[in-house]
């Protein structure tokens, strides 16, 4: 049994820290004292400890007796919680999907003796592991992830619901995206190329270009065709794009009677409301990977993985904090249990070309009843 601590105590880094109570101690640290008491509550096995992560001496100190660090915390936060538990010495699994580069502490990490998995959720996450698995076994020329949360229940007019703030989301909307087309990196506006797709128990929904490709954009490089689309019920972009070309977004402050505002600052506030879950609210997952390529044999193969994942009446739980969670506390536990213990800075690509990684945390979401769901089939013989 390991001493384990998980800093962020939102709806993902709370799953978490109840996921790992079965098989470790477990402190959870937020900010938010009134969370943290009241999960505190239901799960009395938990410790708790109120934290302001931006205070670097007391972080460093506070996670000094810990076995392990789980990092929940908001994106922009994230980059300079993990160098600060870098310096710590600490090994470490990452969720916080901050918008700077990870590897650029992979120096900082071997010397200090950290094993950092970054980027370690469902997506980026899982599809960066599938990814790597099949990228060890065929010669890829096609990389494909589809994936979105969304409500059971479609509300007008977004028919969208956010287990995380608004704020976060909105960067999806707006930062460019960037994808592999004929080996070359293209950057298209966000919301671009909005297709209509089909999944089982589902139905239709759109897909369009987001920034997700994140570390595979350079780590797999070679593989000549590469694309991340979010997915959302149909009509979800023509709202957003309006709010978008409105200004709704703009970072730039306006003059409203004597006020100085940021637009970006109203919307998110007026958005919470809006987008956000309701305790015991229905939602879901789905993603689709597709791969595509030569396999041992010289067939040319194309291999998909589906995800269908529903709100856990059973434990309360929803499936963006089931899928994205687990999949963390997977890697937490391949590492503490010594199925790796390489240092340095690994976004999930480089561990899912490890047959005995990629098999430990696909059983490991199996077991809490995440199932990815596989097909292949040959295009041609040669």
């Amino acid at each position: 049994m390991s001493r384990i601590v998980v800093l962020g105590g939102g709806m993902v880094g709370s799953t978490m820290a109840i996921d790992l109570l079965k098989s470790h101690d477990v402190t959870l640290c937020d900010l938010n004292n009134e969370r943290l008491n009241t999960l505190k509550k239901s799960h009395h096995k938990l410790d708790v400890i109120a934290l302001d992560v931006r205070d670097k001496a007391k972080l460093k100190s506070m996670i000094s007796p810990f076995d392990f660090v789980i990092c929940a915390v908001p994106g922009f936060l994230g980059y300079e919680t993990l160098k600060a538990i870098i310096e710590a010495g600490k090994d470490v699994v990452d969720i916080s999907f901050f918008p700077e580069n990870a590897l650029e502490l992979d120096e900082m990490a071997k010397t200090n003796n950290v094993t950092a998995i970054v980027d370690c959720g469902v997506a980026p996450g899982m599809d960066n592991i599938i990814l790597g698995h099949y990228n060890e076994l065929m010669t890829l020329t096609d990389f494909e992830c589809l994936v979105g949360g969304l409500p059971q229940v479609k509300t007008w007019p977004f028919c969208y619901k956010a287990p995380f703030s608004p704020v976060d989301v909105i960067e999806e909307y707006t930062r460019p995206a960037r994808y592999v087309e004929n080996g070359h990196i293209v950057t298209r506006e966000a919301l671009s190329d909005c297709e209509n797709i089909e999944f089982d128990g589902v139905g239709t929904l759109e897909a369009f270009n987001t920034d997700g490709l994140r570390s595979i954009l350079f780590t797999m490089s070679h593989i000549p065709n590469m694309k991340e689309k979010t997915l959302r019920y149909p009509g979800h972009v023509e709202y957003i794009k309006v709010l978008r070309e409105t200004g709704f977004f703009s970072e730039e402050p306006v003059k409203v009677n004597d006020l100085s505002l940021r637009p970006i600052d109203v919307t998110s506030t007026l958005l919470f409301n809006e987008w956000r879950l309701k305790p015991g609210e229905k939602e879901l997952t789905v993603m689709r990977i597709t791969l595509k390529g030569k396999n041992s044999k010289g067939q040319i193969e194309e291999i998909v993985y589906d995800l269908y994942d529903q709100y856990c009446e059973q434990t309360s739980t929803s499936s963006m904090s089931r899928t994205t969670g687990y999949t963390a506390t997977a890697a937490a536990n391949m590492i503490l249990e010594g199925h790796f213990n390489d240092k340095g800075i690994f976004p999930p690509e480089y561990i899912g070309k490890h047959e005995n990684c990629f098999r430990f945390i696909l059983s490991y979401l199996e077991s809490r009843n995440v199932i990815y769901k596989r097909k292949t089939r040959i295009i041609s013989d040669k």
